[in-house]
């Protein structure tokens, strides 16, 4: 049975992959080519261009920014196969997928998973035509490693909650329209007195005032609610159903933050063609230092290796409902090679790696400094290395404390 059906796979999956190619030839703008997603960016968003706007419409209209959402809510509606093709073809021809952002990596999977049906038909499909940004309220002053400890309260008032407090290290907060929050609605228990709640950035009360980093950038801010009214139809999940809900953000928010998901988009040319590019070559065209192309193969070997590891972890887990504890082994080892990849390309540009601003580095070099800068926070946002150290010991080994 399975031999007679495979032609008959084969052929719908060539058949997917020729509407996938003529979609393209009809929509992708030749202009974009090689671009990325200016609009996701850590910098904030840009001014799109008209090409821009045409192409994130054309796509979420298909909904293949999202391919295996539920095609009721905007998604694709893909199967994971077909997902696969559209990514396949996209990257044949050099176009990015216009659809990103937090809400895409975050919010959606798991208001997928927990939300009522009118809040995944209400906010679901602006997410997947990338007509929304969303951020994230979770830490606060004396709430980092220790988030259940949040105090930011949102008083019941019958048909509202009334919300006062502050978080900080709001990424993009000050460009979102919207904000995923927990938040303490009963003082009486640490992790059941926490909810789930969506706050609008632009009503009366909220407050953002971007950080500056030692990266340049100001991705982050600090947010202040004061009095901001809440409609108790924001509220996602039950009462107290906070921290389970929030846990449960924080590993799609690991799996992106890994290799599993943005850092292996952030990775560009090999460090082999960079360091050519800096360094001397031998005859036959390699690396005359023989010490750094062995560091270079050393590091390209483990990263390629995570990579693959990653992939395999996502899709087990993908296959059993979600995303998993393994998220926060993903998180851990990701952002270390990250920060490692950083560094040896600092180190293989030399005098060219450490430039701040000036007309003899290129705005490769300066992003390269700024990126390795802004990469020493990975390994502390999305949980710290230490927390997710303790987590893999409960969760994933097995390990429970001993008195």
């Amino acid at each position: 049975m399975a031999t007679q059906l495979e032609p008959h796979l084969h052929a719908d999956e060539d058949a997917f992959r020729s509407e996938v190619q003529q979609f393209l030839a009809a929509h992708f703008p030749a202009e974009l080519k090689g671009k990325a997603n200016a609009l996701a960016g850590v910098d904030g968003p840009t001014d799109e261009t008209p090409a821009q706007t045409k192409w994130r419409e054309a796509v979420g209209e298909r909904g293949w920014g999202t391919p295996t959402w539920p095609k009721e809510y905007g998604g694709g509606g893909l199967t994971k196969a077909q997902a696969k093709i559209v990514e396949q073809e996209f990257a044949k021809v050099g176009a990015y997928n216009p659809i990103g952002g937090m809400g895409v990596m975050m919010f959606g999977p798991t208001l997928l998973e927990y939300g009522s049906e009118e809040q995944k038909r209400q906010h679901i499909p602006p997410i997947c035509r990338g007509e929304i940004r969303w951020c994230q309220g979770y830490s606060e002053p004396n709430a980092g490693s220790d988030l259940a400890n949040l105090q930011t309260f949102a008083e019941d008032k019958g048909d509202h909650y009334i919300v006062n407090g502050q978080k900080t290290w709001t990424s993009g907060g000050q460009w979102a329209d919207k904000c995923f929050a927990i938040v303490r609605t009963d003082k009486s228990d640490k992790h059941r007195g926490i909810s789930f709640m969506l706050i609008d950035m632009g009503a009366p009360g909220v407050e953002v005032r971007p950080i500056t980093m030692i990266s340049g950038t100001s991705p982050f801010c600090e947010t202040f609610f004061d009095n901001v009214k809440v409609p108790k139809e924001n509220l996602v999940g039950e009462e107290g159903q906070g921290w389970t809900i929030g846990k449960r953000l924080l590993q799609h928010e690991r799996t992106n933050i890994s290799g599993g998901g943005r850092l292996a988009s952030m990775m560009g040319r090999s460090l082999g063609e960079i360091a050519k590019k800096y360094g001397e070559t031998d005859a036959a065209g390699e690396l005359a230092d023989k010490v750094l192309r062995d560091r270079i193969a050393d590091f390209e070997i483990r990263w390629n290796s995570f990579l693959l590891t990653a992939r395999r972890a996502v899709e087990e887990s993908k296959a059993q409902g979600g995303v998993s504890e393994i998220s926060s082994v993903l998180k851990k080892l990701g952002t270390k090679l990250s920060q490692e990849r950083s560094e040896l390309m600092i180190e293989i540009r030399g005098l060219q790696g450490l430039g701040w601003e000036g007309e003899e580095f290129t705005d490769g070099e300066l992003e390269a400094v700024r990126g390795w800068l802004f990469g020493k926070a990975t390994t502390i946002y999305g949980g710290s290395t230490e927390i997710q150290n303790n987590i893999i010991a409960k969760r994933v080994l097995g390990m429970l404390d001993h008195q």
